[in-house]
């Protein structure tokens, strides 16, 4: 059965980030809100759990997952050849809706970039998605928590819907602002190749 938990979309208690945490350092996984859509959280160093994600979603394994981090240092860990171009964009724009693709570090699990060597990383701007990461600790796979095909839900209620009993628990926190979803910007060539448009618009010098 999969657990509602009631949180504050604005001021998240640390103990409710906590809890769903630690579902997610068990290898669990989480729904919780975004500027968008609820997404599905895993663990995204546990190929277990991102192996899950793309079981429950049906999702094919050709498409990489998004991470979301909890700051630069951690895309230091999970990147190589961070440009300054890149680097500038982060602090421009994140907490915020910008991914950006860059090359994967060695060690990084092949069911993320979906083989091609590169991983989407973003900080999230929402104060439960940002506390969930920063609580948890690690990077937290983050694709719209719906069947591969289906509608992003932007309420736990079409969560649970699609995914009652697949999900262990959902951080419930009302209605998201649907939208476009995050824009996706390939930074491993200069200038910037926006593979997304979002609600974040870049300049053509980026």
């Amino acid at each position: 059965m999969t657990r509602l938990l009631d949180v504050d979309p604005r001021q998240p208690l640390a103990a409710t980030l906590a809890e769903a945490a630690s579902v997610l350092k068990s290898g669990g996984l989480v729904a919780f809100p975004t500027e968008s859509f609820y997404g599905l959280g895993a663990d995204a160093l546990n190929a277990e759990a991102v192996e899950r994600v793309f079981r429950i979603k049906g999702r094919p394994e050709s498409k990489p997952l998004l991470v979301l981090v909890d700051g630069i240092e951690r895309v230091e860990a999970l990147c190589v050849e961070i440009s300054e171009g890149a680097r500038a964009l982060m602090a421009r724009h994140w907490p915020g809706a910008l991914t950006l693709v860059l090359r994967a570090a060695p060690g990084v699990p092949a069911s993320l970039t979906a083989g091609t060597g590169m991983l989407g990383v973003r900080v999230p701007g929402h104060p439960v998605a940002l506390g969930l990461v920063r609580a948890a600790a690690l990077p937290v796979t983050a694709p719209s928590a719906n069947p591969s095909g289906g509608e992003p839900p932007t309420t736990p209620e079409a969560v649970r819907g699609y995914f009652e009993g697949q999900v262990d628990l959902i951080l419930a926190a009302g209605p998201t602002a649907g939208g476009a979803g995050s824009t996706v910007a390939d930074c491993t060539a200069w200038p910037p190749r926006v593979v997304r448009q979002g609600s974040v618009r870049l300049c053509p010098c980026a």
